[in-house]
């Protein structure tokens, strides 16, 4: 069997019979026989080629190598056949068994007669001399192998690179010693960046912890003796504080009492504090506006959809850089001490991904893969929540359940190690001063009864039924800010916004807090020290047993305090809705679970005195006699956070393990689940989205969801572009094409990439090329390579004809050439597809037919067919 030697055409793993196909239960079915392989000049093992990063292709964990044997390009045999006659014709003809005939002649001989017939040696060697032929891409050229703003990374093909990395620093370890040591320092490369994540992840969150903290109470008054004091801190060395008052001491002053001196009526001093804590609400705010909208767009918001859709693979160019972690940092002081109902929490992740992103420039590996460089993310994320709550085993199961795309058990590690590294470093700076990560940590001590998961439950209730009405509101509201003028004028509505919370929350002591002091009140078991209006109860000392206290009936200051907190609820309830997603820093945590624990303290007071008057009904009798610390309204307080922010958000897991870690205690686990999946059940049972989901959706981000399942009975043929009535598919040919085509298609269409195709008649698969890439290659071509001009031939073929010599030099880009790119058939079903791209996080499949090219299948396209089956916009859709 022979090859004519004008043909020029090299076929390898790029033919679609070699594709290796999948079964409709999503397990690899490899369509080559291994035997075939390794008599077509195929082979297993370890190799070192000149293509770098296609020879290799993951599917579902298993491993095929399409490089070849010694120097020899495989035929197909097939195209072979097809050109046995052509090849008769040739004056010198190239036998199939070359690689026999080269160890019988000798390598001296065998090159020779390789020139002789007009080829170059397949390591690289220029073809009809090197000024008429050569690969100036054997060198890698920057940006070659990158991807554009806002478009989606190829896993496979950046698993496959670094593979190959490793792969060439263990065969190099073997030589030296100097190799050995370097092999040595990759491998811990990977735990000293995430020691390097915690550290910065841990100082950044303890400075923004001290410095919220300070900024909160400066609305309120300043410490004379240091204004760098805040209000706890100035009177803590106070001779003059009293118990009763251990508040208020000589050293702090309101601004009331700076501005008059102590002169005037009360009603004066509460005016002038009135309308200095509106002027300080206002300056913080648009303080914070301003930074985001002049140095930092992309600090504003939670962050968390962002992240969850460039760890699904996405480049969004700047979200995770050093300004928006300079911004994010000073603004989210800002938006939290400017008494907005929002939390630093989930910016926190945030800020500390952008302190991922920015160690992994330190390191090379990490740098140039971004496939490696989002485990990393994936681990930035588990330290971020864990110096938000405190609870490094919660940040760990947050990044795996809540954020995470690709979470090997590597990264499982690092993220705990990452996680645990920023909690100690966190708990080592003690920005609270009582030796505790967040502000409010408690520990209950009081078991809890079986006849409470009633009320456990309800909570769960309120909690899925608030959560679903927050999603709709709030994605309304932002759809709306999208499209109208509303959105046109951020630093308006993040002014009117504050000055109406201002307004409403300081003559309501539950809402002129911070949020985190409210919780932590709310969580605060009572007891003989407390002096809140929440633990005023008509005492009975002479039944106390040691550091319980009994169920005692409420007094005044109970009562109104539950009045209070009834307005604080509906409060945040509505201002939450029209906070969340403006142009500051704003997370959802805090507001979430500062719903849910007021309600829960409302139900846990409502409880306690329903036991107290009625410890004779059959409910309590059993349980709860007289005199007996029955009921922990702190509790019930904790379990309602946990189902309100479940309830949002979504979470299970980790937010049970995140509660039980604030807690200190494992006896409250079970209704912890009991809510978090009661909550989950009734959100679920009214929208499928969480928060984050849904802002993803709103955004238009190419998110493809791992947790729902796609049950239409749609065939790839039914998704591919183009359709029937569309102009036809643009390709590229392997060897026909000149400089001038391929720059007028790359100027006529906005394609992320191009198939290659033997020729427009044949339309045989070849491989796939990126647009990004070959932009990169022919102009650095013109600019290095001598004789490049519009008329010149670009070839993706190993070797091309012998050409005149008045004909201008060819372009060879061979090695930008996917030569793997993934095949399905036209009748492949559409749920089979969608695994495909979830699982190998794919950007794009081709579609065939006979072999033969039909269409393409983008990651767009297969979101916009679920959104269309699903009833939804599918032009909500914008990336790719």
């Amino acid at each position: 069997m022979w090859l004519s030697l004008s043909d020029g055409i090299h076929y390898s793993s790029q033919n679609p019979g070699n594709a290796c196909r999948l079964n409709k239960a999503g397990g690899p079915l490899p369509v080559l026989n291994l035997l075939a392989m390794d008599k077509k000049g195929y082979r297993r093992g370890s190799f070192q080629s000149s293509t770098s990063d296609e020879d290799m292709v993951e599917v579902a964990g298993g491993t095929l190598d399409f490089s070849m044997v010694d120097d020899v390009p495989p035929l197909d045999r097939e195209m072979a056949e097809d050109t046995g006659q052509a090849a008769a014709n040739t004056a010198n003809p190239l036998p199939i068994d070359l690689s026999r005939q080269r160890r019988q002649l000798g390598a001296a001989m065998a090159d020779a007669q390789w020139e002789r017939a007009g080829f170059s040696s397949y390591n690289g060697g220029g073809m009809n001399g090197s000024s008429k032929m050569m690969d100036f891409l054997e060198e890698p050229l920057p940006g070659v192998g990158t991807y554009e703003d806002f478009n989606t990374i190829d896993w496979v093909r950046e698993k496959s690179r670094d593979r190959d990395r490793h792969r060439e620093i263990t065969n190099k370890s073997k030589e030296s010693t100097w190799a050995l040591i370097h092999s040595v320092s990759d491998a811990f490369s990977g735990w000293l960046l995430m020691l390097l994540i915690g550290l910065l992840a841990g100082a950044i969150a303890g400075l923004i912890d001290i410095s919220a903290h300070w900024m909160t109470d400066l609305k309120e008054g300043v410490c004379l003796k240091g204004f760098w004091y805040n209000h706890e801190h100035c009177c803590w060395t106070s001779q003059e504080t009293t118990f009763q008052d251990r508040d208020k001491c000589p050293e702090w002053r309101t601004w009331a009492q700076l501005l008059t001196g102590n002169q005037g009526g009360e009603a004066l001093a509460y005016v002038l504090n009135y309308v200095m804590y509106i002027l300080w609400a206002l300056l913080f705010s648009l303080l914070a506006v301003l930074l985001v909208r002049g140095f930092a767009p992309y600090a504003c918001g939670s962050g968390i959809p962002e992240i969850k859709t460039i760890l699904s693979g996405f480049i969004i160019r700047g979200y995770l850089g050093k300004w928006t972690l300079l911004i994010k940092t000073m603004t989210l002081v800002l938006a939290v001490s400017s008494g907005l109902s929002l939390g630093k929490e989930g910016p926190l992740v945030h800020v500390a991904c952008c302190c991922g992103n920015i160690l992994c420039h330190l390191f090379t590996k990490y740098r140039k893969n971004e496939a490696k460089r989002r485990e990393v993310l994936s681990a930035a994320a588990a330290a971020g929540v864990s110096v938000a709550f405190g609870a490094p085993i919660g940040g760990v199961l947050f990044s795996l359940e809540e954020v995470s795309y690709y979470f090997p058990l590597k990264t499982l590690w690092r993220s705990f190690f990452a996680a645990l590294v920023a909690a100690f470093t966190l708990r080592s700076i003690n920005p609270f001063g009582n030796s505790r990560l967040v502000l409010f940590y408690v520990e209950f001590h009081t078991p809890w009864h079986l006849l409470e998961l009633v009320p456990f439950i309800l909570l769960g209730i309120f909690g899925g039924l608030w959560g679903a009405f927050f999603i709709r509101s709030n994605i309304a509201w932002c759809r709306r800010r999208k499209t109208t003028k509303l959105g046109k004028y951020p630093v308006t509505e993040v002014i009117v916004v504050t000055a109406i919370t201002a307004i409403l929350a300081f003559p309501n002591e539950y809402t002129r807090m911070s949020t985190s002091e409210l919780i932590s009140e709310l969580f605060n078991d009572c007891g003989l020290l407390d002096s809140s209006q929440l633990c005023e109860y008509v005492n009975d000392f002479n039944s106390t047993k040691g550091d319980d206290l009994p169920d005692r009936a409420a007094g005044p200051g109970v009562h109104r305090a539950m009045w209070l907190l009834s307005l604080a609820l509906i409060f945040k309830v509505f201002i939450t809705i029209f906070t969340f997603g403006m142009k500051v820093p704003s997370g959802l945590f805090i507001p979430s679970m500062a719903v849910g624990a007021i309600a829960g303290r409302l139900l846990g007071v409502g409880m306690e005195q329903l036991a107290y008057y009625h410890h004779d009904w059959g409910i309590f009798h059993s349980w709860c006699s007289q005199g007996a610390d029955c009921i922990t309204p702190g509790l019930y307080a904790m379990v309602g956070a946990a189902a309100c922010l479940g309830g949002v958000t979504r979470m299970t897991v980790s937010l049970v393990v995140i509660m039980f870690e604030l807690t200190g205690g494992l006896e409250y686990i079970v209704p912890l689940m009991a809510a978090a999946m009661t909550s989950k059940w009734v959100a679920d049972a009214i929208g499928r989205e969480g928060i984050y989901d849904a802002h993803i959706r709103l955004n238009g981000y190419p998110f493809l969801e791992a947790k729902e399942e796609f049950s239409h009975k749609t065939l790839a043929m039914d998704v591919m572009r183009p359709q029937r009535s569309d102009p036809a598919l643009t390709v590229l040919t392997q060897d026909s094409m000149t400089v001038e085509d391929v720059e007028a298609i790359v100027n006529d269409t906005t394609y992320s990439g191009y198939p290659v195709v033997v020729s427009r008649e044949s339309q045989r698969l070849v491989g796939f090329v990126l647009r990004r890439d070959l932009i990169i290659s022919i102009e650095s071509a013109r600019k290095k390579q001598d004789g490049i001009v519009s008329s010149s031939v670009i070839y993706f073929t190993d070797h091309s004809p012998p050409l005149p010599p008045s004909s201008p030099s060819t372009l060879k880009l061979r090695s930008i050439l996917d030569l793997s790119p993934f095949t399905v058939t036209d009748q492949t079903p559409m749920e089979i597809v969608v695994d495909i791209f979830r699982k190998l996080g794919l950007r794009q499949c081709l579609v065939t037919h006979n072999g033969k090219l039909l269409g393409i299948i983008t990651k767009k396209d297969v979101l916009k067919h679920i959104a269309q089956m699903a009833n939804q916009d599918p032009d909500s859709i914008l990336f790719n």
